[in-house]
């Protein structure tokens, strides 16, 4: 159950780490609304009545005394049509929609806007039928999304119940596309849109064996260095030694159906790289973009640095939900040392105890991620 509202004032600020105090009651991993320009943050640690907050935008400006809210709800992403070829920033912001909202190539504080657009419209059509019986992840209809891409509508996860109305139909992601009465005999509507935590690892019914070789399409990896689909590789190396490079051919080439590609912490030319090659290359499977099946997670080096954290489990958690759809899918997240820089900065300001290297204790654990 999600904590309640809570409203507190500011203590301290250092970089992207805040005190709080008049949060007791307030759970971690909550968002808050810090400031009076109301930038995202996440909560991660409570003592008593002092919260430590963790803001993914730049805190310049906030000051002893600001007001901060906490939502009482963690940090999520949405998930549903309109994600592919869209270019996100670490908390899933539409770098696009920034720009013209902004105006500007800059990020500005303070800006939120929905990861879907709400006015865009997209033709349902359904899966299920009026009196069927449908279970959590069940697929109620599917969405053309590009060309390469059917959308598949699943029920969210913990819901389960009859069919009482589905239609097919032009809808935006907001409007109700079915109707499921549960044991309960309570109604819920169901929209093309769900919220998932982006911490929490969506559900499986069992973790199968890898069996298919995964093609990079690059002669050497594939011959010296074979990588099964649904296992995991790591490309080891120093800077300017061409770690980049082979992730982009391999974006461009693997026998995958969707790529999920995040810039954490590199340099905002390679990212504009993949923008201006992606969309002149063609699959081969659809004759259409690559980029038409590519998903970019852009937080380069001139980003906050908290959301460069934040932003490898974005990536991870939009990976997930196409999976769930049955779809083949590729995450590359570039690179992992930027990310333990990431790491080290908040942990740093946070004061804990470091280890021999540098990063913090659990560094370890959260590099279970990739591995």
């Amino acid at each position: 159950m999600a904590s309640k509202i809570i409203e507190g004032k500011i203590l301290s600020v250092s970089g992207p780490l805040v005190t709080a105090d008049g949060m007791r009651g307030a759970s971690i991993q909550d968002v808050c609304h810090v400031g009076h320009d109301k930038l995202i943050g996440e909560i991660i640690e409570i003592g008593g009545d002092v919260a430590s907050i963790q803001v993914y935008e730049e805190t310049t400006g906030l000051g002893h005394g600001d007001p901060l809210l906490s939502l009482g709800e963690p940090l999520s992403v949405e998930l549903g049509p309109g994600l592919m070829a869209m270019m996100f920033d670490g908390i899933q912001r539409p770098l696009d929609d920034l720009l013209q909202v902004t105006g500007s190539n800059f990020l500005r504080k303070g800006i939120n806007i929905p990861a879907l657009s709400r006015d865009k419209t997209w033709h349902f059509k359904p899966a299920a039928e009026v009196g069927g019986q449908v279970f959590s992840g069940d697929i109620i209809g599917t969405v053309v999304e590009t060309a390469g891409v059917s959308h598949k509508i699943m029920m969210p996860h913990g819901l389960s119940g009859t069919v009482q109305k589905i239609e097919e139909g032009t809808f935006k992601v907001d409007d109700t596309v079915c109707e499921i009465l549960d044991d309960n005999n309570e109604v819920h509507e169901i929209t093309m849109v769900q919220k998932w935590p982006v911490r929490r690892p969506r559900p499986i019914a069992e973790k199968i064996s890898p069996s298919q070789p995964f093609i990079t399409g690059q002669r050497i990896i594939d011959t010296f260095f074979p990588v099964m689909k649904g296992g995991t590789a790591a490309i080891p190396g120093p800077f300017g030694a061409g770690k980049t490079v082979v992730q982009h051919q391999i974006a461009k080439w693997a026998n995958v159906d969707i790529v999920v590609y995040i810039g954490c912490g590199e340099r905002g030319n390679e990212m504009t790289d993949v923008m201006n090659e992606f969309p002149e290359l063609i699959d081969p499977v659809t004759n259409r973009p690559i980029m038409e099946r590519t998903i970019l997670i852009a937080n380069t080096s001139n980003m906050p640095v908290a959301a460069r954290e934040a932003s490898i489990y974005t990536g991870i958690t939009i990976a997930e939900y196409y999976r769930d759809m049955g779809y083949s899918v590729a995450i590359m997240a570039d690179s992992t040392s930027r990310w333990a820089e990431a790491l080290r900065e908040m942990s740093g300001k946070h004061e804990e105890k470091a280890d021999d290297e540098g990063n913090p204790t659990y560094h370890g654990r959260r590099l279970r991620i990739y591995y």
